[in-house]
């Protein structure tokens, strides 16, 4: 006989708490990031003081980027920890490592106080909110998709990235008000501290509501489930070509959206909008990813992964440099907008298809391991350096449409990538891939 597994049994299908659970913990941790890179120049010029602005900022961004090297690393322990302790335990220990990093960033003094200290210490606080993410992404997405129910899995998964919308939305909204309420003296000083400060409120309650999230996840008793090694050794043994197609679909869709992350340092640098004005962007793209996010997901259950993907990308391609001709030409607010919520809407609805089809093509005991190890690693080489490579171009090229044409050669990436991938209508079963003794 084949020597057998216990594989769990069919996991019961999340509740709309549960879902609120996962939803909220992932917010918090994005809501995190997205304040960093909507205060980057602030930022800049309390831990990096220096005569050149454009130094002050690109130091900034760049400890942005030290936040993504460290994910694989969160990505390979923590989402190996999912599959070998379950979903639950792994979402968990992201969230604390997430309330210490947090409360870095609120208690953390400056460089006019602690001197060098301070971006040393800005650095590690980084690190540690890195790790945080990188494990999250695979045991919360895992968690959503195997508790879905059957023919909306897509749409459930897509929850994920409404939260990215969520927390641009309350970013985008605390820094507006931020900037209505207090002058750009106190605002540069303290005031940037303010939506870390909600934020670290906030991860209390979500580690409550994780902690009453009903575990869905059974380990079997194979030896490749023992330890972070052996399930490593079977990603890179058996799946590694699934995590590199999947690395390149992920170019597209992150270097997108984080150009759309970096519009507010766009709008205020290149465009001279006033701080309100550049703000009221990131709420505009937060609104998008919730609502477009949603449409995709439902489209992805209805019309096919890759057909989602595809199809708005395409699109994305055409429109990419005649909307930065546009905006730049207008240096309008509406005209503004209206471009990004386009730009927005096209990323949001290609990116839903992403995170479900790449789950899907994961077996179950290795799901959250392969799948954490794509996300951390595409996020980390194309989303970490996206916004030193966009302002870096800027500079270099005194154009400030050159950010378009990086944009336009990750998509074709991606669509290249996604054209490879398969499609398959149900998840890979929990034993695909893995050798059976016949006795």
């Amino acid at each position: 006989m084949a020597n057998e597994t216990n594989p769990a049994a069919t996991p019961p299908k999340a509740t709309r708490k549960e879902v609120i659970a996962v939803v909220l913990g992932a917010a918090v941790e994005f809501f995190d990031f997205s304040a960093y890179a909507t205060f980057a120049v602030m930022i800049g010029h309390v831990f990096f003081p220096s005569d050149n602005p454009f130094t002050s900022l690109l130091l900034s961004v760049s400890v942005f980027g030290i936040g993504f090297i460290v994910r694989p690393l969160g990505a390979i322990f923590i989402g190996s920890y999912a599959d070998r302790v379950g979903r639950k335990p792994a979402m968990l220990l992201t969230m604390v490592f997430m309330t210490i990093g947090t409360g870095g960033l609120v208690f953390l003094p400056g460089y006019e106080t602690i001197g060098m200290a301070a971006p040393v210490l800005l650095v590690l606080v980084r690190m540690l909110q890195g790790l945080a993410w990188g494990g999250e992404a695979g045991p919360a997405t895992t968690f959503i998709m195997e508790a879905a129910p059957e023919g909306k899995r897509a749409f459930y998964t897509s929850w994920q990235i409404v939260a990215q919308g969520l927390a641009g939305i309350s970013a985008g909204v605390i820094g507006y008000t931020l900037t209505v309420l207090l002058s750009p003296h106190y605002l540069a000083a303290w005031g940037w501290r303010v939506p870390f400060a909600f934020g670290l409120l906030i991860l209390p309650i979500a580690i409550y509501l994780r902690r009453n999230l009903r575990e869905n996840y059974q380990s079997d008793n194979s030896e490749a489930s023992h330890s972070t090694g052996s399930l490593l050794g079977e990603v890179v043994k058996n799946y590694r070509g699934l995590v590199l197609t999947g690395i390149f679909i992920l170019s597209g869709s992150t270097i997108t959206q984080y150009f759309l992350n970096y519009m507010t340092t766009y709008a205020l640098n290149e465009l001279a909008f006033t701080p309100g004005s550049a703000m009221a962007s990131t709420i505009l793209i937060g609104v998008c990813v919730v609502v477009f996010s949603l449409i995709g997901g439902w489209m992805a259950d209805r019309v096919g992964r890759k057909m989602t993907i595809i199809a708005p990308r395409l699109i994305l391609l055409l429109l990419l440099l005649p909307g930065l001709e546009i905006i730049n030409t207008w240096r309008s607010e509406m005209v503004f907008y209206s471009v990004i919520t386009v730009f927005a809407a096209l990323q949001c609805i290609s990116g839903s298809g992403v995170l479900v089809v790449l789950c899907e093509n994961f077996p179950k005991y290795v799901r959250s391991t392969g799948f954490s190890i794509a996300f951390a690693f595409g996020i980390t080489l194309f989303g970490g350096t996206a916004q030193i490579v966009f302002s870096w171009l800027i500079k270099v090229t005194g154009n400030p449409v050159s950010p378009g044409y990086y944009l336009i050669a990750a998509n074709i990436l991606s669509l290249a990538a996604t054209v490879m991938l398969k499609e398959r209508k149900a998840p890979q079963p929990a034993l695909a891939g893995r050798r059976t003794t016949v006795q």
